[in-house]
C-alpha cells in the first residue's frame, strides 16, 4: 500500500494546488492524482501519456484526474484506462472531495464560470522544493483569442490580504526563504475586493507584515498592468526580487491585436526599459507564441526583430496550439512544421540573449538560493552552479558567491 502520488503538469498555480491536494489526500492509499494543464495540445498529450503509463506500471492504483483539461472536457479523461474519478478545479481543493466515500463517486465537476471566490488553503510544505508558491488570484476575465484557460479556471477572484499574509508567515516559519506569488492573471488581483487594491499594495503588505521573509518574487504579469507600487518596490526594496516575467506573446502589433492582447510592442518595450533603469541587471522573462494564425513571414520577422532588440534572457517560446472553442482556432492556420521552425528560431534569439546577459555577471557577486548541494538560482533567477571543488551546500541555504564563468545556460560561481 502506498501514499498518493501526484503528477503535475503546467503552471506554478498547479504546483501550489498539487500541494493542497497532497495534504487532503494523505489518508488515501494506492491513488495516483494527475493534475492536468490545457494551455497546449502537447500539455494534454503528455498528461494522457502519463495516465496510460501509470495504469500500465501500477494497474491496481486508482487514478484521479483533475486540473484545467479535466475541467473543460471531463468525459474524455474519464474514459482513459485506470481513471476512477474526475475532479473539477473547484472540487479538487476541497477536503471532502478526498474522503473515502467521495472516492466512490466517478465525477465531481461543477460549473467553473459560477465560481465566486478563492478558497483559503494553508500549505506549509512543498515536496522537493526550496521556494514556496502562494496563490493570490484565480481565474481570468479576459478573452485572448488563443486561450482556453478562462473556461478551465473561471472568473477572476482574489485571495484577501490577510489570507495571503497568513500563508506567507506560515511558510517562512516552516523554513522557506523565498516566496513566489502566483495566479492565473496576477495583475487583476484585488479587482473583486473592497476598495479594489492593486497587486503592488499586496506585495508591500506582505513585506511589511512578514519582516522575516527574505525574498519575494512574482510569477508572470501583464505588461500594461504593472502598478506604481510594483515599480517602487523594484526600485527601493532589496527583498523584492529583481525579476519580471511578462505575458508578452508576440512582438508584432497586428498579431497582438488579433490575439486580443491589451498591449502593443511599444508598451512592452517601455516596461522593459523602465525595469532596467530602476533595477540594473534585472532578469527579464517573457512568454511568446510562434506561428499564431495569420502570421506570415513579415509579421514573424517583426516579433523576431523585437525580441532580438530587447535581448530578453528568459524567453519561453511555444509553437501555437489550437484550442477548440477559441476564436484563434477558426483563423487561417500556419502549418505545424513552420510553427516549430519559427519557435526554434525564437529560442535561438533567446539563447543568444541569455548568453550575453549571463556573461555580464562574470566577476560580480551574487546571492544564490541553493536548491541542490551544487546548484541554485540568483536573485535575478539566473541558474548558478557551485564550482566542483567547493564544499556542497544545503538545500535552502542562501550563499554569497562570485561568478567565474558564464554560458547560455547559466553561471559557474565560487563561494566568497
Amino acid at each position: 500500500m502506498t501514499k498518493p502520488e501526484i503528477l503535475t503538469f503546467g503552471c506554478r498555480l498547479n504546483t501550489w494546488e498539487s500541494e493542497v491536494m497532497r495534504e487532503h489526500a494523505a489518508p488515501l492509499e494506492d491513488v495516483i492524482i494527475v493534475n492536468t494543464c490545457a494551455v497546449t495540445g502537447e500539455a494534454e498529450r503528455q498528461a494522457r501519456q502519463a495516465i496510460r503509463r501509470a495504469h500500465r506500471d501500477k494497474p491496481g492504483a486508482r487514478i484521479v484526474v483533475t486540473g484545467c483539461a479535466a475541467q473543460i472536457d471531463p468525459d474524455r479523461w474519464a474514459a482513459l484506462p485506470g481513471v476512477v474519478r474526475v475532479l473539477g478545479n473547484e472540487e479538487k481543493l476541497k477536503a471532502e472531495s478526498w474522503s473515502a466515500s467521495a472516492m466512490q463517486e466517478a465525477r465531481a465537476v461543477s460549473d467553473i464560470m459560477a465560481a465566486k471566490e478563492t478558497a483559503a488553503h494553508l500549505v506549509t510544505e512543498f515536496a522537493g522544493r526550496t521556494r514556496a508558491f502562494v496563490q493570490v488570484q484565480q481565474g481570468c476575465d479576459h478573452r485572448c483569442t488563443f486561450c482556453i484557460i478562462p473556461f478551465g479556471r473561471g472568473p477572476s477572484r482574489s485571495a484577501p490580504v490577510g489570507v495571503v499574509v497568513e500563508q506567507v508567515r506560515a511558510l517562512v516559519d516552516a523554513g522557506y526563504r523565498e516566496i513566489v506569488l502566483t495566479g492565473v492573471d496576477m495583475t487583476s488581483w484585488g479587482g473583486d475586493l473592497p476598495g479594489k487594491p492593486l497587486l503592488g499594495q499586496l506585495c508591500r503588505r506582505v513585506l511589511a507584515l512578514v519582516p522575516q521573509l527574505e525574498r519575494l518574487r512574482l510569477s508572470s504579469v501583464d505588461p500594461v498592468e504593472i502598478d506604481e507600487d510594483i515599480w517602487r518596490l523594484l526600485a527601493e526594496e532589496p527583498r523584492f526580487m529583481p525579476y519580471l516575467h511578462l505575458s508578452l506573446q508576440a512582438g508584432s502589433d497586428l498579431i497582438l491585436k488579433r490575439m486580443k492582447r491589451r498591449h502593443l510592442a511599444e508598451d512592452a518595450a517601455r516596461v522593459i526599459a523602465r525595469a532596467r533603469s530602476l533595477r540594473p541587471g534585472i532578469g527579464i522573462g517573457a512568454d511568446v507564441i510562434a506561428g499564431f494564425p495569420t502570421e506570415d513571414d513579415a509579421l514573424f520577422e517583426e516579433t523576431r526583430a523585437f525580441l532580438a532588440e530587447q535581448s530578453i534572457p528568459y524567453l519561453h517560446v511555444f509553437p501555437y496550439s489550437e484550442r477548440p472553442g477559441t476564436p484563434a482556432a477558426r483563423m487561417r492556420a500556419v502549418n505545424v512544421p513552420e510553427r516549430k521552425a519559427r519557435a526554434a528560431c525564437l529560442r535561438d534569439v533567446g539563447a543568444e540573449a541569455a548568453k550575453v546577459y549571463f556573461e555580464g555577471f562574470v566577476g560580480q557577486n551574487v546571492r544564490v538560493l541553493m536548491e541542490t548541494p551544487q546548484s541554485g538560482h540568483s536573485e535575478q533567477f539566473a541558474p548558478v552552479r557551485l564550482k566542483a571543488e567547493e564544499a556542497d551546500a544545503q538545500a535552502g541555504e542562501i550563499i554569497d558567491m562570485r561568478v567565474i564563468e558564464a554560458s547560455a545556460t547559466g553561471l559557474l560561481a565560487e563561494r566568497i
